[in-house]
C-alpha cells in the first residue's frame, strides 16, 4: 500500500519507524550513559525502543522532502518542526505521566525546562545529517531483510512495545515510578 502523495509504501514507513526508534534510544541512552558515568536507559519502556525518534525521523522526512538538497531550507523548518513536536511530546507526557524525560532549565534560553534553543539549534543540524546521509543508511539496511522478516519484526517489536507501554502507563497510574522522569511543577 503506497502512502498517498509521496509514492513510499507502507512497509518501508514502519520499518524506517521502528529503525529510527531503536537507534535514537541506543544513541541517547549512550550519551546520556556517558554523561552520568552510569548505564541509562532513556525510554519510557524497559525495551529499546523510543518512538518519539521514530515519529520524528519519518514525519522530518515525509513532510520536507520537498526541500531536499535545500540544506538551508530544511535547517529552519527542521529546527522550528522539531522544537515544536518536542513541545508537544513534552506537554503530553505532563499531561499523561506529570513527567518529562528532558531538563533544560540549566540551558539558556529554555521556555519552562521543555525547549531551548540549544536543541533548536542542534535539530537543524540533525535534520541536514538525516537528508545528508542517515536516511539513505537506514532505507538501505531496511532493505537487508526481506519483507516477510521485516514484517514479522515489526509485529513483534510493535506487540512488545504495546504491551511494556500498557505495563508502564498502568504502573504510573497507581503511582508506582516507572523510570526517572523529570517532575514539572
Amino acid at each position: 500500500m503506497i502512502i498517498y502523495g509521496t509514492g513510499i509504501d507502507v512497509y518501508h514507513v514502519i520499518q524506517w519507524f521502528l529503525i529510527y526508534s531503536i537507534l535514537g534510544w541506543c544513541v541517547e541512552s549512550i550519551y546520556m550513559s556517558f554523561c552520568e558515568k552510569r548505564l541509562v536507559n532513556r525510554g519510557f519502556i524497559f525495551g529499546p525502543i523510543c518512538p518519539i525518534y521514530g515519529f520524528g525521523a519519518v514525519g522530518a522526512y515525509l513532510l520536507l522532502r520537498p526541500l531536499e538538497g535545500n540544506y538551508v531550507g530544511l535547517y529552519i523548518l527542521g529546527s522550528i518542526g522539531a522544537t515544536f513536536f518536542e513541545f508537544l511530546v513534552a506537554k503530553l507526557m505532563i499531561r499523561i505521566l506529570g513527567a518529562v524525560w528532558w531538563d533544560y532549565t540549566e540551558k539558556p534560553f529554555n521556555y519552562k525546562g521543555i525547549i531551548c534553543l540549544e536543541s533548536t539549534l542542534a535539530w537543524g543540524l540533525y535534520t541536514i545529517c538525516l537528508f545528508g546521509f542517515l536516511h539513505k543508511g537506514v532505507m538501505a539496511f531496511a532493505d537487508t531483510y526481506s519483507a516477510d522478516v521485516g514484517c514479522v519484526l515489526a509485529v513483534i517489536l510493535i506487540v512488545y512495545y504495546f504491551v511494556d507501554f500498557s505495563v508502564h502507563m498502568y504502573r504510573a497510574k497507581k503511582g508506582v515510578p516507572v523510570q526517572k522522569g523529570i517532575r514539572i511543577s
